[in-house]
């Protein structure tokens, strides 16, 4: 069976926790591999939440369209929160998919397990529920005591909101310039101000060898760039 891969991460700090994009793709690889399916289409969504809309996860969006024009047979995920972090999201996109003829995979065996809805046994789905909230639950519990970390640090003076902007780095307890990353920044700056996509940017970055954070650039990163530069990085200079 055609498949189409859907990777994706919310933030670098995850891809530092062992979920980045190339864990997913490998496992969902040894995944096809064994099951006897063929990706033949990789979508991937870098620096997206999973409770975002379509209208922010390009990479979705182009999953789907895979499945309602045939070009697959359905999409094949890490796991089920990668699809979609909250339960509601979940089970809308689900069945979805199943609307527009397709499947959805896991390369988690415990998830695959109660994927498949039965008429004929509705526990199936109800344990997948189950599942998912208390998922939601967990990650909810674990922004909980994030938050309040970072109130503490910053209430003792210190830098406490994550990863510092690209541009930035954290000294001590403050933000100061990365005069080379600033540079990059500029670039980006004058390029979107001429009219440039973030697609655009992202190949001519990656054309003169300028490196990301992480890896090559991506539309993606280049608009979370620009966009936590502004958000944070203007209110420090």
């Amino acid at each position: 069976m055609k498949l189409t891969g859907y990777l994706r991460v919310s933030t670098d700090r995850q891809a530092d926790e062992g979920l980045g994009l190339d864990v997913q793709e490998r496992a969902i690889r040894a995944w096809a591999k064994a099951a006897g399916h063929k990706v033949v289409a990789w979508r991937k969504d870098e620096g997206i939440s999973g409770s975002n809309g379509l209208d922010t996860r390009a990479a979705l969006a182009e999953a789907l369209e895979d499945v309602s024009q045939r070009r697959t047979f359905g999409i094949v995920v890490y796991r089920l929160d990668r699809l979609a972090r909250d339960l509601i999201m979940q089970e809308t996109l689900l069945r979805e998919i199943r609307k527009l003829g397709g499947e959805v995979f896991t390369t988690s065996a415990a998830e695959a397990e109660y994927l498949t809805d039965d008429d004929s046994d509705p526990s199936r789905k109800l344990i997948r529920q189950i599942l998912g909230a208390v998922n939601e639950y967990e990650r909810a519990m674990i922004a909980l005591r994030l938050r309040s970390g970072r109130a503490l640090k910053h209430q003792r003076g210190g830098y406490a909101y994550g990863g510092p902007p690209f541009g930035w780095r954290a000294e001590g307890k403050a933000l100061v310039a990365d005069n080379a990353e600033q540079g990059v920044l500029d670039r980006m700056r004058q390029d979107r101000a001429e009219g440039a996509s973030y697609a655009s940017i992202a190949a001519s970055l990656n054309a003169d060898g300028i490196p990301a954070r992480r890896g090559s650039w991506h539309p993606q990163t280049v608009s979370r760039a620009l966009g936590r530069e502004i958000a944070v990085g203007r209110g420090h200079r």
